[in-house]
């Protein structure tokens, strides 16, 4: 239930709310707007006789139970956007950021030129998997814990934060020493125990959509995590499954704009994914910002044909230049602001 204050409510009162929430067995979640005070009280669905209990709570203007099964990332509990903070920017609420880096960690010098350049080109944060989940068990696997250093190097040199896959439960506090963001791959998307185990590592986390997944899918997983305690997700549409083979999956556009209506969480686009192709990134990945999201994850190489793990899909530098150059139009003619270091 979402428990509306009454304006020139005292912090005391505010307190008793809390206090009461907490002593009935639900969970608290406080969001204060330039008016209005609300305090999301989040369990099982509650009774009429305990919200005209809280209705009672002196400084109570309201008691309103929440329709949606996903609660703590609902508008309801928090109507105004999450704007989630880097060091080389912001993310949500009309800020836009882009990571960008390769598939995988293949070597030292492979990461760090495309730290270099992705940095030099305007992305505000390097992704690069140390663990790679793949299909075939013969595939390349990653380089792991080396891999980790050495997005830790690059970090260290350009500054931009690092956001790496973190695949089991047992490996989130390893990977959290390494990375400033925790991302949960497709095929993890509904891995309860490790979106648990996030959300109790206090690191941002980027959770990708699954492959099969429906929205409403999507946001009960981001509530997982939202439930213990982590309110730093952002939600990614990296493409879904469907009867259409022209591309490797079907980059759902359309996830963008009813994900804003529904939650307050920022959402970003993977165009890398669902084009399969490195000639289609350009279009998806506008077409993602265009419907309203709040940032890109995509995959560069220095030589993607070399690369060890989806070589047709990862944008060479010039490539990648050139996204980001139509990416800062396509931002500032939106009124939206994009992120990049402060020496681009």
């Amino acid at each position: 239930m979402l428990i509306v204050m009454r304006h020139g409510h005292t912090e005391e009162e505010l307190s008793q709310v809390i206090r009461e929430i907490e002593q009935v067995g639900y969970r608290p979640h406080l969001s204060r707007g330039v008016e209005t005070t609300l305090v999301g009280a989040i369990g099982r669905g509650p009774t009429p006789e305990l919200m005209e209990h809280f209705r009672a709570l002196p400084g109570v203007a309201e008691v309103i139970p929440i329709s949606k099964p996903w609660k703590l990332a609902s508008l309801e509990v928090q109507p105004f956007p999450t704007v989630l903070e880097f060091p080389t920017g912001k993310t949500g609420g009309g800020h836009v950021l882009v990571a960008a880096g390769p598939c995988g960690v293949e070597s030292r010098e492979q990461t760090l030129k495309a730290a270099r350049y992705a940095k030099a080109h305007g992305a505000g944060m390097l992704r690069g998997g140390a663990f790679k989940p793949r299909t075939s068990p013969y595939a390349f696997q990653g380089l792991g814990v080396e891999g980790l250093k050495i997005l830790a190097e690059a970090r260290r040199e350009t500054g931009l934060p690092v956001v790496t896959e973190v695949l089991s439960p047992e490996q989130v506090a390893l990977v959290a020493e390494y990375a400033d963001a925790l991302q949960i791959g497709a095929r993890n998307a509904q891995n309860f125990a490790l979106l648990q185990a996030v959300g109790e590592a206090g690191k941002p986390v980027l959770l990708k959509r699954g492959m099969s997944m429906t929205l409403e899918e999507f946001l009960m997983s981001a509530e997982y995590i939202l439930s213990r305690g982590n309110m730093r997700v952002i939600l990614v549409e990296r493409g879904i499954r469907t009867f259409e083979r022209a591309t490797r999956f079907t980059l759902d556009v359309a996830a963008v704009p009813v994900l804003k209506s529904w939650t307050h969480l920022p959402v970003w686009v993977d165009p890398s994914h669902p084009a399969g192709r490195r000639e289609w990134v350009i279009p998806l990945a506008l077409a993602g910002l265009a419907a309203g999201a709040d940032g890109l994850i995509v995959e560069t190489h220095p030589e993607p044909e070399k690369a060890l793990s989806d070589a047709a899909q990862q944008l060479q530098e010039e490539e990648f230049a050139e996204l980001m150059r139509r990416v800062r139009s396509l931002v500032g003619a939106l009124g939206k602001a994009l992120s990049a270091p402060a020496a681009v």
